[in-house]
């Protein structure tokens, strides 16, 4: 997923200001904006043509592909441009970007955050100039609260709560990227949620790399429950809080209990589920099994009736026979999931995955298709089960929003980061049609 965030756009040669390019996850959206600030203040926009910054995902490889790809086409719209590169991708792999001509300067994750390496440009007087600067993302102990007053281009807010990962699923490249887990202070994200909400959003999404992981290194060992139903107590004015992104066996009775009695926490969890099958569960070095995953979707079902379940799922992992797929498929039942995030399986350089026996590509294609359609199965299941209802509806653009489960709605009503009620009067297999009182009345 590719969102792009623009200060001024940078129409040609003599254009000035700074763009930022946003590759990924929601994470990645909030640094984005903590980076544009940084540029900003580092006079990044005032150079001659302005500056492209590239905030990277290294999650698959086609990631890292769709950033080369962007990267050379900006270069060749923007020749005078100063292009930055920075995120995940540049973090595992910076020689892979240093070597792009196309390509100035080169951030580390931790160094996208600071104003000063923005000035590392010969542009600013450097004589020592080097293209690289990352540093050992693992040396990195903990992670400020870096405070933003806005989200450009969304109706949402996003407040990171927690970067990184200790656990080492044999996957993922994404802890090389991130580091080891480190949690923001409790204080800190319900200060940024409060000051998102007076700035006229209505709804704040918690985001980080493995959030449910929150807590364990800070005094006290606060976890993401507790994190939640602080910052309902404390902010009051929030009218929806959102998670990103959960690892279900890793959560705990307070964040049940919020889910089940707390109305402004949104009924709608995305699962990293990733497979259906115990055997590659095991391979992976995930912390679950099936059964955990079942079991769970169940419990929270019983104690929020509307909630609703997303997940990933990986297809065609090394080893995944067809008997090991079948029971991924079966899942998107047993789970009664709703939104599927779909990844063929891509191998990670560095990663033990990678070494593994590889499935066909043609087969990991094929069972990428089949779960995606299981997936648009479930989710026109969905669609029809909320015809008839009546729904709150936060609207994204003009026109279009999402429900309190996530559910996309088009409603001819309300502005952006506005909450409109509207009744669900049909949908087209993609979205709801919904129709607020006043349509109605008309």
């Amino acid at each position: 997923m590719v969102t792009r965030h623009r200060k001024r756009s940078l129409m040609g040669t003599d254009a000035k200001g700074i763009e930022i390019v946003t590759f990924g996850c929601r994470l990645n959206t909030y640094e984005s904006e903590v980076m544009r600030r940084e540029a900003q203040s580092a006079g990044l926009g005032e150079l001659d043509g302005g500056a492209i910054i590239f905030n990277t995902c290294a999650v698959t490889g086609e990631a890292v592909r769709q950033a080369k790809q962007s990267i050379r086409k900006a270069r060749r719209e923007n020749p005078n441009a100063r292009i930055i590169v920075s995120g995940c991708a540049a973090q595992t792999a910076p020689q892979d970007f240093s070597a792009m001509g196309e390509v100035d300067l080169v951030l580390g994750n931790e160094e996208k955050l600071k104003a000063h390496n923005y000035r590392a440009l010969p542009d600013f007087g450097v004589n020592d100039f080097e293209k690289v600067r990352v540093n050992d993302i693992f040396s990195v102990r903990e992670t400020a609260g870096h405070m933003v007053d806005a989200i450009e281009g969304r109706a949402r807010a996003f407040v990171q709560v927690q970067n990184g990962c200790d656990h080492r699923c044999t996957f993922c490249i994404i802890p090389f990227g991130r580091g080891n887990s480190r949690s923001v202070p409790m204080g800190a994200v319900v200060e940024q949620s409060r000051r998102l909400i007076e700035n006229g959003y209505a709804e704040v999404v918690l985001s980080g790399v493995d959030m449910t992981s929150y807590g364990a290194d800070l005094p006290g060992a606060p976890r993401l429950g507790k994190l939640v139903k602080t910052i309902l107590k404390q902010v009051p004015e929030v009218k929806r809080l959102r998670l990103s992104s959960i690892d279900s066996i890793e959560a705990d009775e307070d964040l049940l209990d919020a889910i089940a009695t707390e109305s402004r926490l949104m009924p709608h969890l995305h699962l990293s589920l990733q497979s259906g099958d115990d055997m590659i569960l095991k391979r992976m070095k995930r912390r679950h099994l099936r059964a955990d995953s079942i079991r769970f979707c169940e419990d929270v079902r019983k104690l929020r009736p509307d909630i609703v379940f997303g997940a990933d799922i990986i297809a065609g992992f090394p080893t995944e026979t067809k008997e090991m797929f079948e029971n991924s498929l079966k899942i998107v039942e047993e789970c009664g999931l709703t939104h599927l995030h779909v990844f063929p399986f891509s191998p990670r350089e560095g990663t033990p995955a990678a070494r593994m026996p590889q499935v066909k590509r043609e087969i990991v294609k094929q069972r990428a298709a089949r779960l995606r359609a299981a997936g648009d199965t479930a989710y026109r299941r969905h669609l029809e089960t909320l015809v008839g209802t009546r729904q709150s509806i936060l609207i994204e653009r003009e026109g279009i929003g999402r429900t309190q489960d996530f559910t996309l709605a088009t409603v001819a009503a309300g502005q952006p980061s506005e909450i409109v009620v509207a009744t669900v009067t049909g949908h087209d297999g993609e979205k709801l049609t919904a129709a607020s009182a006043a349509a109605q009345a008309a």
